[in-house]
Formats: C-alpha cells, sequence, structure tokens
C-alpha cells in the first residue's frame, strides 16, 4: 500500500553533519504528520523530530539547534539535516507517516507506516 524508504544514514565523525531522507510511495491521497524517530541498543524508541503538512514543526530537546526537519509535499519526500553530531546521536532512524490511502481515485482511511530505518554513527 505505502512504502517509506529512508536514506543518507552513515558513518561520520563528532561535529560533523549528515542528511537523512524519507521517500513515500504507493497508493497515497495525501500525507498528513511526518517525523523521525530513532532507536539505539538497548534504548526505545524516542521521538527526534516532526512535521504537518502545512511546515509546524517540533524537536526533541535533545536536538534543537542541531537538527532541522523539512518536507517537499509535492514529492512526498522529508528530510533531516542533521548538523554538530555527537556520539549520543548514534541510532538507527525511522520515518514515519500518518497517510490518508487513495482507492479507487478516491480518499480511503488513514494509516500510520513506518519505514525499516537508517543507521547513523557517530564517532568520538
Amino acid at each position: 500500500q505505502v512504502q517509506l524508504v529512508e536514506s543518507g544514514g552513515g558513518l561520520v565523525q563528532a561535529g560533523g553533519s549528515l542528511r537523512l531522507s524519507c521517500a513515500a510511495s504507493g497508493s497515497i491521497f495525501s500525507i498528513h504528520a511526518m517525523g523521525w524517530y530513532r532507536q539505539a541498543p538497548g534504548k526505545q524508541r524516542e521521538l527526534v523530530a516532526t512535521i504537518t503538512s502545512g511546515g509546524s514543526t517540533n524537536y526533541a530537546d535533545s536536538v534543537k539547534g542541531r537538527f532541522t526537519i523539512s518536507r517537499d509535499n509535492a514529492k512526498n519526500t522529508m528530510h533531516l539535516q542533521m548538523d554538530s553530531l555527537k556520539p549520543e546521536d548514534t541510532a538507527r532512524y525511522y520515518c514515519n507517516a500518518d497517510v490518508t490511502l487513495l482507492r479507487v481515485g478516491a480518499p480511503f482511511g488513514q494509516y500510520n507506516y513506518w519505514g525499516q530505518g537508517t543507521q547513523v554513527t557517530v564517532s568520538s
């Protein structure tokens, strides 16, 4: 139905930058809120940042001033610019989206989807 595919993860030194991307595809009528979450080994998944379809953003305190979330509604994509990375940012980063499906040319229900994640590793 809907696939979310993350890209852009990798290994970077502390103080460096990475840009994550999330591309949504499938039977999409519209995408509402989107967000980035992360999960480090042995820890629970936590919110990193969210963005509404209108562009309103919300950030975890731990990333405020360092990360910037953005989206392109026309392309069904979302990005996370991560600057001044710290070793504690090391985690698997997941894309999340609330999507109204398109079925037989009309909107059909709203569902929540997750991507498979992309690994971000920050070395000290």
